[in-house]
């Protein structure tokens, strides 16, 4: 065995450390990722909409920019991770973004009935569908999108826009704004938040929400994805909760595919 390959065994072996980003680190980390999709959704996807036709023109713009927008994301994640890590391999990025099982507090174990936790975090995100919103412009609202016959005469049959929406859907809760917050921004915040780390992340997740504000006061409620999330030191769970709903609208957009 070379010394090149020993020493690569040994920093495999070797903990993956996590540093703990300063005030201006989480700010800017949030900004990154919140301003550009609020630029997307009130600048670009306006002028977008100019360019094509027909009555959905502003929610397919909306679809594509907010698309690209939650991709940026998930390379932000990977750019700011290899930075910290100067490596992408499955093994260092799992530890370093929580892509763990979920870890039960008393006895360490992962897995199992540990992933009960799930169920009272959905029980929250659905019961948070039940909260009086703020008036959504229906151009921008996607389940109204939807429900419309416009939206379901625009849909109907067409497979190409259906890969576009699964994918933004995908990035949305799993590679997207839940990595960020909870598998990279959440692990990182303690050092300036201290045991309210959790509080805080789930504050500048609802503030990310610029480009929806609407739903801003309900996103408050999603605290409890980030207490789930560090209580269980598992970013899987925030991303498990909210594929529920990832799954649901696909279902939902399927249907009126076919």
């Amino acid at each position: 065995m070379t010394v090149t390959t020993a020493q690569q065994r040994i920093r495999s072996a070797q903990p993956v450390q996590i540093k703990q980003y300063t005030l201006a680190g989480v700010l800017g980390t949030w900004a990154a990722a919140a301003l550009p999709m609020a630029a997307l959704a009130w600048l670009v996807a306006p002028w977008l909409a100019h360019t094509l036709d027909g009555p959905t023109a502003l929610s397919r713009a909306l679809i594509l920019t907010l698309t690209a927008g939650m991709i940026w994301q998930f390379l932000l994640v990977l750019i700011l991770a290899y930075r910290e890590q100067r490596s992408l391999r499955w093994r260092v990025l799992k530890d370093a973004l929580w892509l763990h099982a979920p870890q039960r507090p008393k006895t360490g174990r992962r897995g199992g009935r540990s992933w009960l936790i799930l169920i009272p975090v959905v029980l929250a995100l659905a019961a948070e569908e039940l909260l009086p919103t703020l008036p959504t412009p229906g151009a921008r609202d996607l389940g109204l999108f939807l429900q419309s016959d416009s939206g379901q005469a625009f849909l109907s049959g067409n497979w190409g826009w259906f890969a576009l929406l699964v994918a933004m859907f995908v990035f949305n809760t799993v590679l997207g704004e839940e990595l960020l917050f909870r598998g990279l921004l959440l692990p990182r915040m303690q050092g300036v938040f201290g045991r309210w780390d959790w509080a805080g992340n789930g504050v500048l997740f609802a503030l990310y929400h610029l480009h929806v504000p609407w739903v801003i006061p309900q996103a408050f409620v999603d605290a409890c994805v980030p207490y789930a999330a560090k209580r269980y030191n598992s970013a899987l769970v925030g991303i498990a909760a909210h594929s529920v709903q990832t799954v649901f609208f696909t279902v939902a957009v399927l249907l009126i595919v076919l």
